[in-house]
């Protein structure tokens, strides 16, 4: 009967630690995007408003 002593409190904390770790993977995969792609849509976005300025009539 001689087993190994335990922790519950460091057990609850392990188990708690692993469901967030879990979570932010899980959301990562979901919402994030990489910095690399958060370039390009920036520089397309830049790229597009920059050509439609640049087809604005003046209006005198």
């Amino acid at each position: 009967m001689t087993g190994e002593v335990i922790n519950l409190r460091q057990r609850r904390k392990e188990a708690a630690r692993a469901a967030s770790k879990a979570k932010a993977d899980e959301n990562a995969v979901k919402f994030g995007r990489t910095k690399g792609q958060k370039a390009r849509e920036e520089a397309d976005l830049a790229r597009a408003r920059a050509e439609l300025d640049g087809k604005k009539r003046d209006e005198t």
